[in-house]
């Protein structure tokens, strides 16, 4: 009884400091995106949806862009977030890269690139609200496949969201993961801001 109450105890410890080592530092343990990670054979076959008008999507024939054309021989930053026109997204994620792009630009970043649970549609008209298209690439992720390959998934059926992405941050070089930040939960915005990622660069 007493070995099992010792075990009980030293099993609590040891939760106790996994989650306190994962508040406010880069990725949790269950997500398949880590440093060293190549994001392109990570999720194979791939593909995203770049921001656009309908009219766009029907003259392209609904193309989408594979994960190499994004991350091939560049330097990228990348973050996903829950979802077009939701609160936190609108109001401190996309503003937060929106207004220190100048200093991504000087440290030689070739894009800046936001991807979300959402058709392309609503995607390109949220960035067009924003007035952030010019300074970041908006992408969709129709299906979920890519955050789902990343081991990025999250349901959010309890806020009507359904399946989406958790909030998260990462700097990618020629398609390798230096850097790579997640949120402890969807809603909280301390370590996925373009602050912290430039502070990684």
């Amino acid at each position: 009884m007493a070995m099992s109450i010792l075990k009980l105890r030293n099993l609590s410890a040891l939760r106790s400091a996994a989650n306190s080592a994962r508040i406010g530092v880069s990725s949790r343990g269950f997500s398949k995106l880590a440093e060293g990670t190549d994001i392109t054979s990570a999720a194979p076959g791939v593909s995203l949806q770049k921001a656009r008008s309908w009219d766009e999507g029907v003259s392209s024939k609904f193309s989408t862009t594979p994960l190499s054309d994004i991350f091939k021989g560049k330097k990228v930053v990348i973050f996903g977030l829950p979802g077009a026109y939701t609160g936190v997204c609108s109001q401190q994620h996309v503003p937060s890269y929106k207004s220190h792009i100048d200093k991504f630009k000087a440290k030689g970043i070739d894009s800046v690139v936001c991807v979300s649970v959402n058709d392309p549609y609503a995607i390109n008209g949220w960035a067009e609200k924003l007035g952030a298209k010019d300074a970041i690439e908006f992408y969709g992720d129709f299906d979920g496949k890519f955050h789902k390959s990343l081991g990025l998934d999250k349901d959010l059926s309890a806020a009507l969201l359904g399946p989406r992405s958790e909030r998260w941050s990462a700097y990618v070089e020629d398609g390798k993961v230096k850097a790579v930040n997640v949120e402890e939960a969807p809603s909280d915005f301390k370590v996925t801001g373009a602050e912290v990622i430039l502070g990684q660069i």
